[in-house]
């Protein structure tokens, strides 16, 4: 094995790892049950508390 396939298979391997991340970072947002959270969570500049 030389340097140049080394490399190329270590970036499919990053690039597998970074997509499977990121689904699950959607999959994780999207869920219903974060959904109320969220909700809650986006009304916090607009709650007056004085």
């Amino acid at each position: 094995m030389n340097l140049e396939s080394v490399n190329e298979i270590l970036t499919s391997i990053w690039t597998v790892w970074a997509v499977l991340i990121f689904a699950g970072i959607l999959f994780w947002a999207w869920r219903p049950k974060n959904r109320k959270r969220f909700e809650k969570d986006a009304r916090i500049p607009l709650n007056d508390e004085d």
